[in-house]
């Protein structure tokens, strides 16, 4: 994945809901709110070698789960297969448009680029 951040950011994304409340609160901050660990610590009264180690324990969780079901690589790797898929179904459509005039072509071409965008969200 491109960097930490980004790469974490995927991890909460899928798992998040798997975290503890503690654990979604203190990444959300640290990742998305951008606060450092210091900052997390005084608001939440504790030091910010502990604030750390629940942030670590919540991305090791989150990793350890990709890990085993690789659910973020397959969505990675559909990802420009189902552009592809949606291209396709805009070119059937056109040339549909241009030769045929067949309005169940265009039909069953723009229920290909819909699901394929479904899929992609």
């Amino acid at each position: 994945m491109k960097n930490q951040t980004y790469r974490m950011s995927m991890l909460y994304d899928f798992y998040g809901e798997l975290l503890t409340p503690r654990q979604k609160e203190f990444f959300d901050l640290y990742y998305n709110e951008d606060l450092s660990l210091a900052e997390i610590a005084e608001n939440n009264g504790i030091t910010r070698q502990g604030v750390r180690d629940v942030i670590v324990r919540a991305e090791n969780a989150m990793q350890e789960i990709e890990d085993k079901t690789g659910i973020i690589k397959r969505f990675q790797s559909q990802r420009p297969l189902l552009d592809e898929i949606t291209a396709s179904a805009v070119k059937i459509k056109e040339l549909n448009a241009l030769q045929y005039f067949d309005p169940q072509i265009s039909e069953l071409a723009d229920r290909i680029a819909d699901d394929a965008g479904t899929l992609k969200e």
